[in-house]
């Protein structure tokens, strides 16, 4: 990750329209990645996702949480989902976006009034629900991908739009493949 090359605002913001432009209702998965312990990272071209696991073989069982009361990982925060068209801004060589932190790079509109908390989304044989949990930037993310990309991502528009992601729970187990569709259900 040494001499990474950061994008500056004015490529990130010269990219936005492009970002908005992202599917509203069935868009597809770019990419899957599995972080089996900290600081590993596993690309996918197919994943299962599991109720009790989220992600199957992803750490995300043994991560303690700040927001639960007694530390365990949070049921609301088993995948981290993120615009691919964000992080083809962010990091052009797409062999960085493993770093992001996030297990499911959709394109996909990710933005609050498009997918509110308790939506569903359709993935291969499988279905996860958006949750309330706010996912935010972190030290890493700024680390990976450059100051300004946080900086953009945290603007009144980078949040609405949902930037930085978002969390989801699997709802219905099955597998997952590079390319799927990802089809939003309306909730009921």
């Amino acid at each position: 990750m040494d001499n990474i090359q950061y994008v500056t605002m004015e490529e990130l913001e010269a990219g936005l329209e492009y970002i908005r432009q992202s599917p509203r209702e069935e868009g597809r998965l770019a990419m899957i990645v599995r972080r089996p312990e900290v600081g590993e990272r596993e690309v996918l071209t197919v994943g299962e996702l599991s109720l009790a696991e989220g992600l199957v073989g992803d750490s995300w069982k043994n991560r303690s949480s700040t927001r639960t009361a007694d530390g365990s990982p949070h049921p609301d925060m088993q995948l981290n989902v993120i615009n691919a068209r964000l992080m083809a801004l962010a990091a052009p060589d797409k062999a960085r976006w493993r770093w992001a932190g996030d297990q499911l790079f959709v394109d996909l509109d990710l933005s609050e009034e498009n997918l509110p908390p308790g939506t569903q989304l359709a993935i291969g044989t499988a279905v996860i629900e958006i949750t309330a949990q706010p996912h935010t930037g972190c030290k890493k993310f700024a680390e990976r991908f450059g100051v300004e990309t946080v900086k953009f991502i945290s603007t009144p528009e980078g949040k609405q739009l949902r930037l930085r992601g978002l969390n989801a729970k699997v709802v219905q187990p099955g597998v997952i493949r590079v390319e799927d569709a990802v089809k939003r259900i309306n909730p009921s």
